[in-house]
Formats: structure tokens, sequence, C-alpha cells
């Protein structure tokens, strides 16, 4: 991963870090962010406002993709905790296994209590088009998504 920082957590118009995890089905992802895509951390799989969160960026998955918006979210468990989780809800897209939090690191997004914070990052064009720190996860994805259609961030 290159563009690491520490302390700062990253913030419009930063350059967005080319970043590589391990997904749920155990497969290397890599992104570079040239698409809009929302990036979100969250701190633990199956606990309740984890699971709000994730279940509400899945039921509007379809409008994303319809969107041509993709969507990973990012915690500190690993690949297997992912793995249960996702199949516990059905959850289609890749949420990306950070146990080191190499990937929270680039971001700047704390994790110094072993769990990331709740922060969502919009990138596309390769930079931080919008950042959501201290995020409420009830509504979350439906926010998102109008804000990125607001901007002009949808296809």
């Amino acid at each position: 991963m290159d563009g690491a920082r520490s302390g700062r957590m990253l913030d419009v118009g930063d350059d967005a870090p080319r970043i590589e995890a391990t997904n749920q089905d155990d497969e290397t992802v890599e992104l570079d962010f040239e698409a809009t895509t929302v990036l979100y951390f969250y701190p633990r799989d199956d606990t309740p406002g984890c699971t709000v969160e994730a279940k509400g960026f899945e039921a509007e998955r379809a409008a994303y993709e319809d969107a041509g918006v993709s969507v990973y979210g990012v915690s500190t468990d690993d690949a297997e905790s992912h793995e249960a989780f996702c199949e516990k809800y059905g959850l289609e897209f890749d949420l990306l296994a950070d146990p080191d939090g190499d990937v929270a690191d680039a971001f700047g997004v704390d994790h110094s209590g072993g769990a990331a914070e709740r922060v969502t990052f919009v990138l596309a064009n390769g930079e931080v088009r919008e950042v959501y720190p201290g995020v409420s996860p009830d509504g979350h994805a439906e926010a998102v998504l109008a804000d990125i259609r607001e901007a002009g961030l949808a296809r």
C-alpha cells in the first residue's frame, strides 16, 4: 500500500491511496479508486450497529450498482469472520479484512483500540471526494448514495 499516513485522517481533496486487502472469500482485492467507490470502516462484524450499517448497504446494493458505484466495508476482523458475517446476513458486497490495520492506517482511521472507528469515504478519480466521520449506521447507505448523485459522481 502506498500513501499511508499516520495521525491525520484523509480529507476531501487528498489523494486516495492504492490498497490491497483480502475479502471474505480470501481473495486479494486491489483498489485504486479511479471509479466512484464507497469505502466504509466499521468496528466489528456481527455487532448491532455494524449489522445495521452492512444491511443498509446491502439493501441499497442494486441502486449503487445502477449508479456505477462500488461499495467495500473494512474492519480489523479477518476474512473468516467476514465470510460468516456475509453468510449470516446475505451480504453480496466485499468486506475487506484489515487485521493489522494497514488499510485503516492508509486512510488515517483510528484503530488503536483494536477496532476501526466508524467512518465512510467516497472516492473517485483517485481522490477523496467526501468523508463521513462519526457515522450513525441507520439510513447511512441511502444518505451517501443521495450525496453521490447530488455531487454528480454517479453514472
